[in-house]
């Protein structure tokens, strides 16, 4: 149905903003139809002396094809030329006044140039050389005909005519240069409005950057100086704080990181390693010391077997997540944090090898067991969700496959397969 509708020609001047002027061009061609009917067979059986039935015959052929040539003027101009020039011929059958015009009577030719000024509001240039060039060809070859001897005003239809097609050519291309600077500027507009979303989105990032970095830099600084204002600190204790206080520092580091580029359109950010495979025992080690005990299996890369910094990155996070969702979700779980290269052929239970069978790939498992006791409420309100998307864009982008659910006894599992070569990193 919508192939249908976008196949139907449209009517001349059909997307002008107001009604009068799509209407303009019905309103003119209903009028040229009207009134050149009845004044060609008067004028071509009363002053050329034409056979009546002809001559009606003719009129209809020149003169309603104006309407059709609203919608498809190309298609009318076949009719009505092929029509004129047949007019023509048959003018050469009957003696008429040498004054009258021949071989296109006046009548042919306000019907020809209406339709000319139509075929140059639509048609293109090419087109409208080929129908001039054609114009011209007749019009000069039927100036050489018998009993009439040709004159200047015998070419006022291809004068004429040259005139309409050009008038209507410059006046399509004026348009179509107009609705192109339109549409250049709805989408300079689209771009200013997404250009002003990002920056507010910068601004409020900025923003978020110095609150969160003021309490981190309260939790750091209390952490640190537990010791000294607390007095007979139990050793564990001491290490506790010592713990919070590095792990506070080196999250408002990365915030800082991070959000550098906002700060700076030209900064570079810092020359500072990303973290990846060396630094998940780390996080093993920081959820545990919450209280939610975790084994952590390293990855085994002794064969040779090097990981892209993408990977490394992108295996980081995700566990880095998958531990953050342990704590907030399920405090007190144990967890298995299990990292290994396998071929994608073998895979994970559960998980989408990806079915090409080419090179090595990182498997990162997470799995964490029902919370020993029911969680009293949600460690943070208001959550955005968005862990398990940024898990996926992640996947995504490394082109690998990621697989997360419930297990069956209460507990939750995250496993993911990343790709080690570089030509499956996409």
């Amino acid at each position: 149905m919508t192939s249908v509708e976008e196949e139907r020609p449209r009517a001349l001047l059909a997307g002008a903003s107001r009604r009068w002027v799509r209407m303009l061009p019905w309103a003119v061609a209903f009028v040229l139809c009207v009134a050149l009917l009845p004044t060609t067979i008067v004028v071509l059986t009363a002053d050329y002396g034409l056979n009546g039935g002809l001559a009606s015959g003719l009129a209809v052929a020149q003169a309603a094809p104006l309407l059709l040539a609203v919608v498809r003027p190309l298609h009318a101009w076949y009719v009505v030329f092929a029509a004129d020039v047949a007019g023509a011929l048959a003018l050469l059958t009957v003696d008429f006044e040498e004054r009258l015009l021949w071989p296109f009577p006046p009548m042919e030719l306000v019907g020809y140039v209406g339709l000319c000024l139509a075929l140059g509001l639509r048609e293109r240039r090419r087109t409208l050389v080929l129908v001039w060039l054609v114009t011209a060809a007749a019009n000069v070859g039927l100036e050489f005909a018998p009993s009439h001897g040709a004159g200047a005003k015998g070419l006022l239809l291809t004068i004429l005519g040259g005139v309409a097609l050009l008038l209507g050519g410059v006046l399509r291309e004026r348009y179509e240069v107009q609705r192109r600077l339109v549409e250049q500027e709805t989408i300079s507009e689209a771009e200013r409005g997404r250009r002003t979303l990002l920056e507010e989105r910068a601004r409020i990032a900025r923003e978020l950057h110095d609150v969160v970095a003021h309490h981190m830099s309260v939790i750091t600084v209390q952490a640190d100086t537990a010791e000294y204002r607390l007095a007979a600190l139990p050793p564990d204790v001491r290490q506790e704080f010592t713990s919070i206080a590095a792990t506070a520092r080196e999250s408002l580091g990365e915030m800082r990181r991070l959000l550098g580029v906002l700060r700076n359109e030209e900064a570079h950010g810092e020359l500072v390693p990303q973290p990846g495979l060396a630094q998940i025992g780390q996080l093993a080690e920081a959820t545990a010391r919450t209280g939610a005990p975790v084994d952590f299996t390293p990855c085994d890369t002794s064969g040779g077997v090097e990981v892209p910094e993408a990977v490394g990155l992108s295996a980081y996070r995700i566990v880095q997540e998958a531990l953050a969702n342990v704590v907030r979700h399920a405090p007190g779980a144990r967890t298995q944090v299990s990292l290994s290269v396998s071929d994608p052929v073998d895979g994970v239970d559960g998980v989408d090898g990806g079915g090409d069978g080419g090179g090595a790939r990182l498997t990162v498992l997470v799995v964490n067991e029902p919370p020993p006791e029911p969680p009293a409420g949600p460690l943070e309100v208001g959550g955005t969700g968005h862990g398990l998307v940024g898990m996926r864009e992640r996947v995504r982008l490394v082109g690998g496959t990621l697989d997360v659910g419930p297990l069956p006894d209460g507990g939750f599992r995250v496993a993911a397969q990343l790709p080690l070569t570089e030509k499956d990193i996409t």
